[in-house]
């Protein structure tokens, strides 16, 4: 690994992680690039999100799989695991199947490639369907993923995530609670719907217990309060991956995950 993510790591005191989730930083990046850019920039880890240039997708063969599994291996960057697209909120029962289906084959690429957790997501709950059948429907969704996912040692990441109230933290509470299984845990997203109703620290509270990654974004930016976010994650002991991932994307990548990296060491630090 290069002198400065080197340096920067020694400076790190929390047992957080900082990673990078191709969402869109990393989205032209092959597998080689992904690696030698995170290396070269300090990040310990990445999130493939589905259908981008790294082309790790449930439709790879065996071979491709064993390659890809044997590149991170003999690097220093992490495979933390596989972003997929699946939701589980459609009133067309078909169309649900078919999601859990797709997570399930996300799960076995996940393990074949060496990934810890595949990311999956509520995308909205429907305006004309009740939302506690909505609620309910996600959560039970959720349960039969988690269940097959521990069978293959594979967490199931659910992102708060989504349109008309899904991505609201006591919707994300309850679909937790109906899953009821310890492979499901939360990808906290830092939305803008994370302050609203009474706060933060009590939208965080409601799902503390449940964070096993988080999704950060480019933390130069103002928009959110990273302070205090970071303050309640070292409070609660969190001890995971937190993955940047940002929409916007800056003339000079590289450069910009050097600028977050410095950033990161100042939020985790002592």
């Amino acid at each position: 690994m290069p002198q400065l993510a080197a340096a920067d790591s020694k400076s790190v005191s929390s047992k957080m992680q900082l990673g990078l989730v191709t969402y869109n930083w990393g989205k032209d990046w092959d597998v080689p690039t992904v690696i030698k850019n995170c290396e070269a920039t300090g990040f310990e880890g990445v999130e493939l999100r589905s259908t981008h240039k790294h082309g790790v997708e449930i439709t790879i063969d065996a071979a491709r799989r064993q390659e890809v599994k044997k590149r991170f291996a003999d690097s220093n960057v992490e495979l933390v695991g596989l972003g997929s697209a699946c939701e589980y909120h459609s009133p067309d029962p078909a169309v649900v199947k078919k999601n859990i289906e797709e997570t399930k084959a996300f799960v076995k690429l996940c393990k074949d490639v060496g990934g810890s957790g595949v990311k999956v997501r509520p995308n909205g709950i429907p305006k004309d369907v009740p939302i506690e059948k909505t609620l309910e429907q996600i959560g039970k969704s959720l349960r039969e993923v988690a269940r097959f996912g521990a069978d293959h040692g594979v967490d199931i990441r659910v992102e708060v995530h989504g349109r008309n109230g899904s991505a609201e933290l006591p919707n994300i509470h309850r679909m937790m609670e109906i899953a009821d299984h310890p492979n499901a845990v939360v990808c906290w997203n830092c939305n803008p719907t994370d302050l609203i109703g009474k706060g933060l620290k009590h939208n965080f509270d409601l799902v503390k217990e449940k964070i096993g990654t988080v999704h950060i974004h480019d933390l130069r930016s103002t928009s959110y309060p990273w302070k205090e976010i970071f303050s309640l994650l070292k409070g609660s002991n969190f001890a995971g991956w937190a993955l940047l991932e940002e929409g916007k994307v800056p003339t000079d990548i590289v450069a910009a995950m050097h600028e977050n990296r410095a950033v990161w060491n100042q939020l985790v630090g002592s």
